[in-house]
């Protein structure tokens, strides 16, 4: 064999190692991959079987999954019981405005009452002053005219009406003309006495209504700052428990798998109360209990498109009313809006339905309606005690296909919501 011919054999025979080696390298590195994903080192070929649990270790599982169980039932109660809580306090404050707008109300109506019963005093009081005033020139002519009577001069010395009308022997010795002239007055004066009594009762009964009203203020403002600051827990609280209770959620999945934690959140977690029918039973028979009619669709209409106007405006505790949204008090005292009676009345006041300022007066005031009957225009009510009208705390004005346009609650804004029947008091029909 010459040289050039080894030199080309010696030249494959290299190349053929050097192929064999890399194709070595290749198999060893696909190996160690397929160790390295299937969590092996390179010197494991085969998975060890798992163990299985002790029994220790299986009673410890299951203890460590009722804890949780318990803890997710304990937390959704705190929820449920904080949220109840507030729902309660917002109630309260509610119907103490409520009491306070209906007070203050009575108390408008007795101040107006009271100036006209003391202006119709005045002008009794005026027609008296005139009748006395002719008594005494007419027993002034008498006199020096040469009366038959020596004692008319007694009516020239006395000193008021009244004095005038005890002179019994003057009344008896006057003639016609002097004892039409002595009915007159006293007949101005059992007038005038009897509207004075009228105007001073009034003016008592407007006074009593307005130290009422305060103390009426006083107590819902109470109710409210009680209402907010719960809320106002609540929201932070709420967010912690929801927290831990996610955590408490996701222990249980580790221990028990998906399926079975669900299985063991669904018994731990109480079910949502399922959602109240529409009441069978008529309103609650107060105030006018007459049944409505079919009522003014088009002054329904009217009503419902004025509410809708102020979609998106803030509720204002007290605000609001046949003018529009106003600043209210307490909490409202800053915010330009509506409580829900306040944009029912100005709701109605766009189609010139006058209605009261208070949910419960509004209910008491007008036609009731069955919740089987009802329609769009209707105001409807909800109250604590849904028997009781005097624990109505919440008023809104249906829109049909159940929905009703409503201002909620401090913090929430005027908006449409599905109309629900937990608490559900009645309806009734400003328009019929």
């Amino acid at each position: 064999m010459d040289s050039g011919t080894r030199s080309t054999t010696t030249t494959r025979s290299t190349e053929t190692q050097r192929s064999n080696a890399r194709a070595v390298w290749r198999i060893v590195a696909t190996a160690i991959a397929v160790a390295v994903v299937l969590g092996l080192t390179p010197s494991v070929a085969t998975a060890a079987p798992p163990k299985r649990p002790t029994d220790s270790q299986i009673q410890d599982a299951k203890r460590k999954a009722d804890a949780a169980a318990d803890r997710i039932t304990k937390l959704s109660d705190e929820i449920t019981d904080a949220q109840t809580a507030v729902d309660d306090a917002e109630a309260a404050s509610a119907i103490a405005l409520d009491s306070y707008q209906a007070t203050q109300d009575a108390y408008e109506a007795a101040r107006a009452k009271s100036e006209v019963a003391a202006a119709a005093a005045a002008k009794a009081t005026a027609a008296l002053g005139v009748a006395r005033d002719d008594v005494v020139a007419f027993a002034r002519r008498s006199y020096m005219d040469g009366s038959t009577y020596p004692g008319a001069a007694a009516l020239i010395t006395a000193g008021d009406p009244a004095q005038l009308i005890e002179r019994a022997a003057l009344l008896e010795a006057a003639g016609g003309h002097r004892s039409t002239v002595l009915d007159k007055v006293t007949v101005l004066q059992e007038q005038a006495q009897r509207a004075d009594a009228v105007a001073k009762t009034s003016l008592v009964e407007a006074d009593e209504l307005k130290r009422q009203a305060a103390d009426e203020l006083s107590k819902a403002q109470v109710a409210e700052s009680s209402a907010r600051q719960k809320a106002a827990a609540l929201s932070s609280r709420k967010a912690e428990l929801n927290k831990e209770l996610g955590t408490a959620k996701s222990e249980l999945r580790k221990l028990l798998g998906d399926r079975a934690a669900a299985d063991r959140i669904a018994r731990a977690i109480p079910p949502a109360p399922k959602p109240a029918a529409p009441p069978t039973a008529p309103p609650v028979a107060v105030g006018n209990e007459t049944p409505a009619g079919a009522g003014s669709a088009s002054a329904s209409q009217t009503a419902i498109a004025a509410a809708l106007r102020y979609l998106g405006t803030p509720y204002s505790w007290g605000g609001g009313g046949t003018a529009g949204p106003g600043r209210g008090w307490a909490q409202g005292g800053d915010t330009v809006g509506f409580d829900c009676s306040g944009l029912t009345q100005y709701a109605y006041g766009q189609a010139g339905i006058w209605i009261p300022r208070n949910s419960r007066a509004q209910y008491t005031s007008l036609p009731k309606v069955a919740a089987s009957d009802l329609q769009a225009g209707d105001l409807v009510f909800w109250a604590t005690d849904p028997n009781n009208p005097d624990t109505i705390h919440h008023v809104a004005l249906y829109m049909g296909d159940g929905k009703v346009v409503q201002a909620p609650r401090t913090g929430d804004v005027v908006k449409v919501s599905d109309m629900w029947w937990r608490g559900y008091a009645g309806a009734v029909r400003p328009s019929a």
